[in-house]
């Protein structure tokens, strides 16, 4: 419902400065429903907020933050049970019910070897994981408002695998004790896969295969003239190459039969056949090739191209919708917040501080009053200290953003042994490992390394390197701190190979010799990528890639609901067909792996017998080979020699739905965020902020070498700067202090200069003693973005600032038109 809302106080006379007695009112337009509701607002400066009141706003915040969607009702006992039912526990249950109940496809049959359990001991556990799941719809329910519950289609998907799986355990229960040979089924352990996306938590998953579900429709006119062409190819190769009764090399008839044809095109669509559909033919007329590069030009080329672009298009448009819904939700539950906290003062609505205090301190209740006053500051624009709606709207972001005390950073040797860590020698230690030639030295040593170790110098390795780098990582953890040094992805990287070498060295030691731990120490080796990440020209790709590894870790998620789904057809399908013996000195009925079919075949030539549907790990990784798509019509063909062609559809969909959606979705994705991510220079609401942190000398020093800014920075505005730990702050007073920028679409709305001097006057009324402990914050990055900020960054600045949109159901918001504003590098630079 979309509201236009006008707030004012009444026309009523006023007499000289005498302010009216009748109170400011709202007036909500429905424009769908042609109606107007007018709320009278009798809070006043001065009156207590009640703590339910207070409950519920937070808990309107608290959505907002983690882009919960869930209405529930406002009485106070309703918010215990809601923020029960937020608890990190049952939130962390859930997801183990749900991977213990996928899990159990390892020790049901066909079983891991070594893991098979009674059927009767997995059907236990997963009534138990279903017990649980019925839990946590049932406290759903409780919480949400009255007609809600059932109006999701997620509940109603749940209740109805639930109901599907007890059936089918009814069925199974039966069947395996009056036809134990009629080889029982449990044919809803496919199903398992969709409780991931269809509970609350997994809102990540939802969006990104509710986004597939959107693009499907768009790219089926492609699909559909694609798969017409393969067929009319098929059809002119069937009647060209008929009648010349060529064979391929292994005798197999040559374009003979119209399905045949069909599949041997579709095939070369993927490349895992060419050139070798094409030789027999090539081999009887050198002309016959012209055909192949027509169709490999057009069906490949062309129509796969296509493919990509049609998908990335409309997965963008539709992308950017479901970014359009987690900011209007966002705004709404801000806007919620707001309508509970607000009182009527010099002529509008704000939020004075005793209240944002209130509200903090159960938001943030680990946060110091001065961390509290500060985010006051920087959050209210006028410099009153009372927010307005439009500034409340930034809280979301500014919460994101995590600031640490002096205090909090202090090393263990700071805390308990101050005077010997202060001492002259040991900051003259600590000085040395902050200097850049101190990384450079240790990178120059990692180069070295490996070349000793492609010579095998093992002695070198043994006695000179690893004892170098088990040095550098004493002296580092001795000048950082555990803390700060494993806030680093680079650090913890190292201290986990050199760690493993060590570890490794001295087990080898010990045994005297061990081939077996071998490969430990080869991970020195990996050491090399380090260097990688200290050149500035690579570090920022890097950087990139680790920034959106969380939303790549999403469509890691929509693989794996795939390959599950996929391996447990395929076990149930064709789970024992297949068998590895090896392949010496057999008994007659474990030749050919297992099945005298395969005999002569291509699949049993080129020893595919691991590559099998007999465990769900061995089902994964066949899917894997599937997906890489190099040589998945051999591994077709075994399967279809044991069964017969109809077989090829599961192969034929698996590849459809795997390798031309999925993957090209995922890359459109990828293409996406990373051209963002590259071409901003991380977060400008950050920046922002800790600019005036440091503008007001309440920084604290990164602790990472100082690097300069080569000449090359300038140049390279628009590309991803370096993480804020290995930059250190530029502390010359002599330089004008950065400018903020605040044309940017994120701060357009949040004037950090107009705050200058309030913050500057509360900053001097501090003691020394609240300037020391307390007000030098530190800015540091997470170690990972929020996929929701992500994705938040990439286009809100595309919406109105003060839309709210239109549809009540925000899970039902219709994607952008296609004229939606395109997000370009000058919009955003």
């Amino acid at each position: 419902m979309a509201d236009s809302t006008q707030e004012g106080a009444s026309n009523g006379a006023v007499n000289n400065n005498k302010v009216p007695d009748i109170k400011p009112k709202t007036v909500s337009f429905n424009k769908n429903k042609d109606e107007a509701t007018i709320e009278f607002h009798m809070k006043e400066e001065g009156v207590k907020l009640a703590g339910a009141d207070l409950a519920l706003a937070a808990a309107f915040i608290q959505d907002a933050v983690n882009g919960r969607n869930m209405d529930i009702k406002t009485d106070q006992k309703t918010i215990s049970l809601y923020e029960i039912y937020n608890h990190w526990l049952l939130q962390i249950g859930l997801f183990i019910f749900i991977w213990l109940n996928l899990a159990l496809a390892l020790f049901e049959k066909p079983a891991v070897d070594g893991l098979e359990m009674p059927y009767w001991a997995t059907m236990i556990l997963e009534l138990v994981c279903l017990a649980f799941f019925v839990f946590r719809l049932v406290h759903s329910k409780m919480v949400l408002q009255d007609g809600k519950f059932f109006k999701d289609s997620k509940n109603i998907v749940v209740i109805v695998l639930i109901g599907l799986t007890l059936l089918d355990m009814v069925v199974y229960l039966f069947w395996v004790n009056f036809a134990p040979n009629a080889n029982p089924v449990r044919w809803s352990r496919p199903l398992r896969a969709f409780y991931i996306i269809n509970f609350a938590e997994g809102r990540q998953i939802r969006r990104a295969f509710r986004n597939i579900r959107r693009t499907l429709p768009d790219i089926m006119n492609v699909l559909i003239l694609f798969i017409f062409s393969v067929a009319l190819f098929a059809l002119l190769a069937f009647k060209m190459f008929d009648k010349k009764h060529l064979v391929y090399p292994d005798g197999k008839p040559y374009f003979r039969d119209y399905w045949e044809s069909f599949w041997d095109l579709y095939v070369l669509v993927t490349t895992a056949n060419n050139p070798d559909v094409m030789m027999p033919a090539y081999e009887n007329s050198s002309w016959f090739a012209l055909f192949f590069v027509i169709y490999t030009i057009i069906c490949l080329y062309i129509f796969m191209s296509i493919v990509l672009a049609v998908i990335y298009n409309n997965y963008k448009r539709h992308l950017k919708g479901e970014v359009k819904l987690s900011v209007f939700l966002k705004r709404r539950l801000l806007r919620r917040a707001f309508d509970i906290l607000k009182i009527w003062k010099n002529g509008q609505f704000v939020i004075p501080k005793d209240r944002w205090d209130d509200l903090m301190r159960i938001i943030c209740p680990n946060r110091s009053q001065a961390q509290l006053d500060l985010l006051l500051m920087v959050l209210d624009t006028n410099g009153d200290t009372d927010i307005e709606k439009r500034d409340f709207l930034n809280l979301v972001d500014l919460l994101n953003v995590e600031l640490t005390e002096v205090r909090d950073r202090m090393t263990l040797m700071e805390t308990h042994c101050a005077p010997c860590y202060m001492s002259t020698p040991s900051e003259f230690i600590k000085k040395a490992i902050h200097h850049r030639f101190f990384m450079y030295f240790f990178d120059f040593m990692i180069l070295v390394n490996a070349i000793c170790m492609g010579f095998k110098w093992d002695v070198l390795e043994l006695y000179f390197f690893l004892p170098l780098f088990t040095l550098e990582i004493v002296l580092k953890l001795y000048a950082y701190g555990p803390k700060q040094f494993f806030s680093d992805f680079w650090n913890i990287f190292d201290f986990i190979v050199v760690g493993a070498a060590l570890i490794g060295t001295i087990i080898e030691a010990i045994q005297k010799e061990d081939k077996e731990i071998d490969y430990v120490l080869i991970l020195r080796v990996l050491r090399l990528i380090r260097i990688m990440g200290a050149i500035e020209r690579f570090k920022v790709i890097i950087t990139t890639i680790m920034n959106i590894g969380p939303s790549i870790i999403t469509y890691g998620g929509v693989i794996f609901v795939l390959y599950y789904f996929y391996a447990i057809i395929g076990m149930e399908s064709f789970g024992g067909r297949i068998r590895f013996y090896g392949y010496n000195n057999l008994k007659p009925e474990q030749q050919f792996c297992g099945d005298a079919k395969l005999n002569g075949t291509e699949f049993f030539n080129k020893h595919y017998c691991k590559n099998n549907f007999n465990d769900i790990l061995k089902s994964f990784v066949l899917l894997f080979e599937l997906m890489v798509v190099n040589q998945w019509h051999i591994l077709t063909s075994g399967f279809v020699a044991v069964t017969n062609k109809a077989a090829r559809l599961y192969f034929i969909s698996f590849h459809l739905a795997c390798v031309i959606i999925v993957l090209n979705i995922f890359t459109a994705f990828v293409l996406e965020v990373f051209i963002l991510e590259f071409s901003l220079s991380g977060g400008k609401f950050d920046s922002a902020i800790e600019e005036k942190i440091t503008e007001m000398g309440m920084q604290i020093d990164s602790g990472g070498p100082k690097v300069k800014t080569s000449k090359h920075k300038k140049q390279d505005k628009e590309e991803l700067v370096a993480d804020v730990q290995d930059v250190a702050v530029t502390e010359d007073p002599t330089k004008e202090p950065p400018k903020i920028d605040l044309t940017s679409q994120d701060l357009s709305h949040f004037d950090l200069n107009a705050n200058a001097e309030n913050l500057t006057t509360w900053f001097n009324n501090l003691t020394q003693e609240e300037k020391d402990k307390d007000l030098k914050f530190h800015l540091k990055k997470k170690s990972g973005k929020n996929i929701e900020l992500l994705l938040q960054r990439m286009f809100e600045g595309e919406i109105d600032p003060d839309d709210e949109g239109e549809d009540e159901n925000l899970e039902q918001l219709p994607p952008p038109p296609s004229n939606f504003k395109s997000l370009t590098l000058d919009s955003v630079a």
